[in-house]
């Protein structure tokens, strides 16, 4: 499993996504399942399999959103986050 990527999905890019979860977690996978149907591009981190300064700067980076470090975590324009697997504000985030 890739510790960071980017998936393309199939819709054109309507939000700037960004998906941190934990490789182990049910809720990450499934939070991802859905992101993959619906379809958008996103980003991704799999914080669990990070190291170094790239595990550092992942963790800074999450907590600039002022959630802490919780998993599944769905950023979306760096604005606005959808902490945990809740399907219908994601889609809502995503698609409006």
């Amino acid at each position: 499993m890739e510790a960071r990527g980017r998936v393309t999905g199939k819709l054109p890019a309507r939000h700037r996504a960004k998906f941190y979860g934990l490789s182990t977690c049910i809720w990450c996978r499934k939070t991802r399942q859905l992101l993959e149907e619906i379809g958008v591009p996103f980003e991704f981190a799999y914080v669990d399999l990070l190291e170094g300064e790239e595990l550092e700067s992942t963790l800074a980076e999450l907590s600039s959103f002022g959630r802490g470090e919780t998993f599944p975590t769905l950023v979306v324009d760096d604005s606005s986050c959808v902490i945990g697997f809740r399907p219908d504000e994601i889609r809502r985030a995503l698609t409006s």
